[in-house]
């Protein structure tokens, strides 16, 4: 729906949930609208019209994983005709962003505290941007971006075309199109009225669990027949390390992904995921922003999510793009009163839900599990390589300490990759909120 707009020039509003294809729906009408060397050789194009080092397009993206596999998919498609694109975003080294900046890139995909860095600093040449996209634009109001979105739209060319995404569509992001869109076209991947889309296409179970016995109840859950890659979803830092430590030692091939990471860990983390070395991904909710990765069949929400927006972006990680899938929720007694809400929000039908052990028979019957399967991963199942066999990628400076982000900070690791953390298993109220990603009044430089 949007291609045929978005390929006229026009400014556009698409608006739907995650995996429905929006990368590509605004990264072929981005890609067909940039000039490059070839355009000119083949005669397709002036000499005069290709910029040479300056970006034609510039895509904002809230977070550092959506803005790796962003990049990604916009080099696969290209790839042919050789587009220059360049990923910019915090915990890297800003050496080698500023030298490929220099040698000239087409599209600029970044994160917004990274971006206007490298802009205030003058390593960004906005002046021949014909194209902007912000991705995922509520989740940057969330995360306190927009005041920095601002001033990066601040500084484009008058006449360009603006492409915005979002999944809903508060009052801030409607001022924000009505201020800097020339009369949009509004296009909506689902109905209104569709917002439980992302629940109908996957099975739920809600368990009332007991923090004691969660490890042991995940342990028989990630042994349920057929399933392939898993997320597991956690309130706090500590939880996610400790979590994927435990399920490590269990013998499942499992890596953590939160903010007390450093971005080389976490990077290693996505990838061995992605190539299947682990399958399954502990993830804070702020990390997990923008994580898509084909083949997770089973979420888990070992704690209670804060709302029902992040319950449907958690289980949205599978049933994507028509596929089914399974989610588990996992509520503490401390947690009924949240999961009240979401369940009363979303009419999911779990008002009460059915207390659950790790042994209990109908946990077994409704996700298939063996009833023979106990809370270690037999040796003869252990067929993933581990996160130990991907490589920590060399970040430069702001990357040096890969497993924790700062030494005034708090060592976060991944599973396999070290010892576990100093402190109770219990993730405490000081950790209650990651710190991933930070309004810009809060956050560090190159952040």
């Amino acid at each position: 729906m949007t291609l045929p707009v978005a390929l006229s020039g026009n400014d556009v509003i698409g608006q739907a949930k995650t995996g429905t294809g929006k990368t590509l729906g605004f990264g072929i009408p981005l890609l067909q609208r940039i000039t490059v060397a070839a355009d000119v050789e083949a005669g397709r194009a002036p000499a005069d019209t290709v910029p040479g080092r300056t970006p034609q397009a510039l895509v904002v993206v809230p977070t550092r994983e959506l803005c790796v596999q962003v990049t990604n998919d916009l080099q696969a498609a290209g790839k042919l005709r050789d587009v220059r694109i360049l990923a910019v975003y915090g915990g890297r080294a800003y050496e080698p962003q500023i030298d490929t900046l220099k040698k000239g890139v087409d599209v600029v995909v970044g994160t917004p505290g990274r971006l206007l860095d490298l802009v205030g600093q003058g390593h960004v040449n906005l002046s021949e941007v014909k194209m902007l996209v912000l991705d995922e634009a509520d989740e940057m109001l969330d995360l306190g971006f927009l005041p920095d979105v601002e001033k990066i739209v601040e500084r484009l060319p008058k006449r360009r075309q603006t492409m915005l995404f979002s999944a809903t569509m508060p009052g801030q992001i409607i001022t924000l199109a009505r201020r800097y869109m020339s009369k949009p076209t509004h296009i909506r991947a689902s109905a209104p009225d569709d917002l439980g889309a992302t629940v109908k296409s996957v099975k739920q179970f809600v368990y009332r669990a007991h923090g004691l016995d969660k490890p042991e109840l995940m342990a028989r859950v990630l042994q349920a027949n057929g399933r392939g890659l898993v997320m597991v979803f956690c309130r706090t830092k500590r939880t996610a390390a400790d979590l994927a430590q435990g399920l490590s030692e269990r013998g499942f091939a499992s890596a953590a992904v939160h903010g007390d990471l450093g971005q080389g860990a976490r990077e290693q983390a996505l990838r061995a995921f992605r190539n299947g070395k682990v399958d399954v991904l502990v993830a804070t909710d702020v990390a997990a922003r923008g994580i898509d990765v084909e083949g997770v069949t089973h979420v888990v929400n070992y704690q209670c999510p804060d709302d029902e927006k992040t319950y449907l972006h958690r289980i949205g990680r599978t049933g994507r793009a028509g596929a089914s899938g399974t989610a588990v929720t996992l509520v503490d007694w401390e947690d009924i009163p949240r999961w009240s809400l979401i369940n009363k929000a979303l009419d999911l039908g779990f008002a009460d839900p059915v207390e659950t052990y790790s042994t209990s028979p109908h946990l077994f019957t409704d996700l298939d599990i063996a009833t023979t399967v106990g809370s270690v991963l037999p040796r003869a199942d252990r067929t993933r390589a581990g996160l130990g066999a991907e490589d920590v990628e060399d970040l430069g400076e702001t990357g040096k300490n890969s497993r924790g982000k700062s030494s005034d900070r708090t060592k976060g690791r991944g599973a396999k990759s070290g010892p576990a953390s100093s402190g109770p298993s219990a993730a405490g109220p000081s950790d209650a909120a990651d710190a991933d990603a930070e309004p810009s009044r809060r956050r560090a430089p190159g952040s």
